[in-house]
């Protein structure tokens, strides 16, 4: 590739992601303020860098995969200021998963610097990030998004261009909204079963052939020992944790409100997974929701 592009947030799902970049030949700098991290990411062949300036020194691309907008905020405008510290030539492109507002003001502020930036949070879960089978949801102008692709495809499947500036933080909130949704019912459905005698994979098998399929049921089962590989059969380790999800119900909440939308099964699902955080499940996978339906 001879590209190199500056990664900020090497977690679960940013890890991951910056190794297949690796692995598709760019060279790849990484930052995180968690050690361990760097560390993990060294192993895969990351580059560490000491400090958020001297990640973006000479980058193609910035990368960042961050946990809240205040964080990215913060990285790029009001603590580290590395907008002021990129070169013109580079596009950023942050993954966080953030409000529709704090994308705004990145790429707003990217432009009145001459920088160009885009907004792309994903979905597909820690098994996308590894694969590299993620779903990016882009939002800004469409040059731009056109150019990302020379790394974001190496990262996932699809590139949606979902529209301006917002656009795509807008899509993965409705998106998440609807995945908390079908989990709860999953869970809910298969529980119900269970209580009355079936076995959970038999009546997974028959619900993912009838008018009851979903992808929490098909790709994501809650129910522990149904499917390999997921987070349910893990002890609910790993995945999307719970806090994540309770952040995106949020912050589809507030949309629904400024635009005065009706979202009450969001609502629910908020009021949900707040009172399954709240119990002590905040680190567990979202899928640990079946739990709540569980019988003691």
């Amino acid at each position: 590739m001879g590209k190199t592009v500056a990664f900020f947030g090497l977690g679960h799902m940013g890890g991951p992601m910056a190794a297949n970049l690796v692995e598709a030949g760019f060279t790849v700098k990484g930052f995180d303020p968690v050690a361990a991290l760097l560390d993990i990411s060294a192993s895969r062949g990351v580059g560490k860098a000491s400090s958020p300036l001297e990640a973006v020194a000479g980058a193609d691309y910035v990368l960042s995969m961050l946990p809240n907008g205040e964080d990215v905020e913060a990285l790029y405008i009001d603590r580290d200021k590395l907008l002021d510290h990129i070169a013109e030539t580079t596009l950023v492109i942050d993954c966080s998963t953030v409000a529709a507002s704090s994308s705004r003001r990145l790429i707003t502020e990217a432009q009145q610097r001459g920088l160009d930036a885009i907004e792309a949070p994903v979905s597909g879960g820690v098994a996308g990030a590894v694969a590299g089978t993620l779903s990016f949801m882009c939002g800004g102008e469409t040059a731009n998004v056109e150019r990302a692709r020379e790394v974001l495809q190496h990262m996932g499947s699809n590139v949606f261009h979902a529209g301006p500036a917002g656009a795509g933080q807008t899509a993965k909130m409705c998106n998440n909204m609807l995945l908390a949704i079908h989990m709860i019912g999953t869970a809910e459905a298969l529980q119900l079963g269970v209580d009355n005698g079936l076995d959970p994979k038999v009546l997974s098998e028959i619900m993912q052939k009838s008018s009851g399929a979903n992808w929490s049921l098909e790709k994501y089962n809650p129910y522990p020992g149904v499917m390999e590989n997921v987070p349910a059969s893990k002890n609910y380790e790993g995945g999307f944790m719970v806090k994540l999800m309770c952040k995106d119900l949020g912050l589809a909440q507030q949309a629904a409100t400024a635009s005065r939308s009706y979202t009450p099964l969001g609502s629910l699902a908020r009021n949900l997974y707040g009172l399954h955080s709240l119990a002590g499940n905040n680190e567990l996978d979202f899928s640990s929701i079946q739990t709540l339906f569980n019988r003691k």
